[in-house]
């Protein structure tokens, strides 16, 4: 697939390439990003190069993830994020801020406008998003692009070789009153 541009109120979404290598060089430099992303840690500019002019194009040509920068309106990188297709109807969303642009709900929007594009142009049925537990800026990013937190995954994740507990959560096209490709029966509710 040709790489996509989205555009949101106050960001362009674009795919990231050889001119982008510093900016994530610099902003994976950030000590919350390490902690808690699977960013490789120390962080070195062979692997922002090998992101921006390997990893990120051919995830674009194979279909298997779709990265995307998250750019002011000036071109300044505020944030990273990827979906990655986990099947033909199901993708999982990572996400990161650059530390200065922290708290102005650039990564909420952006998911927004990326979960909206995987709906409607990809068909695709569930995103879901996950966590280590104690990521809270994670979750409050999640919960308020009206994710729904499913629970606890024990062993649900890997981070520097070890596994560790994650919270799990999902978004469906219903959520955003969008059709689904195919129908959803959820469970019965009960009531006592």
């Amino acid at each position: 697939m040709e790489p996509v541009t989205l555009t949101t109120p106050r960001l362009l979404l674009r795919t990231v390439g050889p001119r982008d290598t510093d900016a994530v060089y610099a902003a994976a430099q950030d000590t919350d990003i390490l902690r808690w992303t699977t960013l490789p840690s120390p962080y070195l500019p062979e692997h922002a190069r090998s992101f921006t002019e390997e990893i990120v194009p051919e995830g674009w040509a194979n279909g298997s993830t779709f990265t995307f920068g998250l750019f002011l309106p000036q071109g300044e990188l505020a944030g990273m994020l990827g979906l990655s297709m986990r099947s033909l109807s199901s993708a999982e969303i990572g996400y990161w801020a650059a530390k200065e642009h922290r708290g102005r709900g650039f990564v909420t929007e952006a998911v927004r406008a990326v979960t909206r594009w995987a709906f409607v142009d990809l068909a695709v049925d569930r995103v879901e998003w996950r966590a280590e537990i104690g990521n809270a800026p994670s979750r409050a990013v999640a919960e308020r692009a009206g994710f729904r937190l499913e629970g606890v995954l024990r062993s649900g994740l890997v981070h520097q070789a070890v596994r560790r507990d994650c919270w799990v959560g999902s978004l469906l096209p219903s959520d955003l009153e969008l059709p689904s490709t195919a129908p959803y029966l959820p469970a019965p509710t009960r009531h006592s």
